[in-house]
C-alpha cells in the first residue's frame, strides 16, 4: 500500500486518468490531478478533496509548479507524442519517476532513443507503456522467457470482446497513422521496419485458451509490444495479433465509447491475452485473463509507482515493465484485477 506519498496524474480527467486517480486512492496514495483544463479539473475533484493543479504540455513552468511536492508522475494524457517529450522532461527536472501509459508505439519508440542517457545520468526511472498494451504483454513474455537469454520468437495474441475506443485512443490512432504516411509497422529481422502495404491486413484462425477458443485475428496488427519486449529482450521477430471483432470495432466511425457496467466504472469487455515465445523446438506459453482494457491499466501504473517509490526495481533510466521489474512477481501483484495462468513448455516441430 501506499505511504500518503503524493502522486500527480497528468490527464487525470481523461478516462484512463479517472481509474488512476481512484487506483491510488485505493492503494493508500494521495493522487494529484493535473491538466490544461481547468473546468474538467474542478468538475473531477467536485466533493472528493482532489487536489488539482492545471498544466499544459507546452508549458514547462507550468508543469514544474504542478510537479512541486509530488513523488512521482503518471502521464495519461495522449496523444503521447505531444505529451510525453515534455512531461519526462518535467519529471527529469523535479527528481521524480515517470510512468505512461502510451500505446502509441512511435513515442514509446522516441523516449527510448531521446532520454535513456539522460535519465540514466539523472537517477531518474522512466517507464514508457505501462499499460494494456506494450505493459502487460512486455511482462507476460518476459514472464514466459524465464531462464531462456535468447529466443527466435515471441507472439502476442490479443482476443478483445469487442473495443470502444475512447476519444484519446482514436486521437492517438489518427497521430501515429499520419507519422506512418500510410505505411505499416512491424519487428523483424530485430529492428522495426515500415513497409508500404495494399490490401486488407492478413488474417488467420488463432487458438486462445478455454473459455475463448478459435477465433479469426489480424496478423501485423502491431502494438507497442515491438518496442518495449525487444528494449530487453533478444529476440529477432515480435509479431502481435488482435481479434477481428476488435479490430472492426476500432475501425468503425460511430462506435460508442466505453459504457461503464459496474461500480468502479468497467465496460462489460473481456480480454485474454495470449503469449507464446519460441525458441527452437521449444515454445512456452502464457495467459492473462481480465476485464476493460483501459481500467487494466490502472493497477498496472500504479504497482509500476509503488514499485518505483519502494525500490523495487532492477534497473535505472527509461526501462519497460519487464526489464526494470521482476515481473512474475509483478504479474501476482495484480491478482486482484488479472488472472494469469503458465502453460509451461512443449516440443513443437515448427512454430506455426
Amino acid at each position: 500500500m501506499g505511504t500518503g506519498q503524493t502522486v500527480a496524474v497528468f490527464g487525470a480527467y481523461g478516462h484512463t486518468g479517472r481509474f488512476l486517480v481512484a487506483e491510488l486512492r485505493a492503494r493508500g496514495f494521495v493522487p494529484l490531478a493535473l491538466g490544461r483544463d481547468e473546468n474538467r479539473l474542478r468538475e473531477l475533484a467536485a466533493g472528493t478533496g482532489l487536489a488539482y493543479r492545471v498544466a499544459s504540455a507546452d508549458d514547462p513552468a507550468s508543469l514544474d509548479a504542478a510537479l512541486a511536492g509530488a513523488a512521482a508522475v503518471v502521464n495519461a494524457a495522449g496523444p503521447f507524442a505531444s505529451t510525453a517529450a515534455p512531461v519526462i522532461e518535467a519529471a527529469l527536472r523535479a527528481g521524480v519517476p515517470y510512468v505512461d501509459v502510451a500505446a502509441e508505439i512511435e513515442a514509446n519508440a522516441d523516449t527510448f532513443a531521446h532520454f535513456g542517457d539522460r535519465a540514466e545520468a539523472a537517477g531518474v526511472a522512466v517507464v514508457p507503456a505501462m499499460a494494456f498494451f506494450g505493459g502487460l504483454g512486455d511482462l507476460l513474455v518476459t514472464a514466459a522467457m524465464g531462464d531462456w537469454t535468447h529466443a527466435d520468437e515471441a507472439h502476442v495474441a490479443y482476443g478483445l470482446s469487442s473495443w470502444h475506443p475512447t476519444a484519446g485512443t482514436l486521437s492517438s490512432g489518427t497521430v501515429s497513422r499520419d507519422r506512418r504516411d500510410g505505411r505499416r509497422v512491424r519487428f523483424t529481422g530485430g529492428r522495426l521496419e515500415y513497409y508500404a502495404a495494399e490490401g486488407a491486413l492478413p488474417t488467420l484462425d488463432w487458438d486462445f485458451p478455454a473459455p475463448l477458443g478459435r477465433r479469426p485475428v489480424f496478423g501485423e496488427f502491431t502494438m507497442a509490444d515491438v518496442v518495449t519486449v525487444p528494449s530487453h529482450l533478444p529476440i529477432p521477430e515480435v509479431r502481435t495479433y488482435m481479434t477481428t471483432v476488435a479490430a472492426t470495432d476500432l475501425a468503425t466511425p460511430g462506435t460508442p465509447a466505453p459504457a461503464a457496467v459496474d461500480a468502479s466504472g468497467r465496460s462489460a469487455q473481456t480480454f485474454t491475452v495470449d503469449v507464446v515465445v519460441r525458441s527452437g523446438g521449444t515454445r512456452r506459453r502464457i495467459v492473462a485473463h481480465g476485464q476493460d482494457i483501459y481500467a487494466i491499466s490502472a493497477p498496472l501504473a500504479v504497482e509500476a509507482v509503488r514499485r518505483l517509490l519502494a525500490g523495487e526495481v532492477k534497473a535505472t533510466g527509461v526501462a519497460s515493465a519487464g526489464k526494470i521489474f521482476d515481473a512474475s512477481g509483478f504479474l501476482s501483484a495484480l491478482s486482484g484485477h488479472l488472472t494469469v495462468e503458465q502453460h509451461g513448455e512443449s516440443r513443437v516441430p515448427q512454430f506455426a
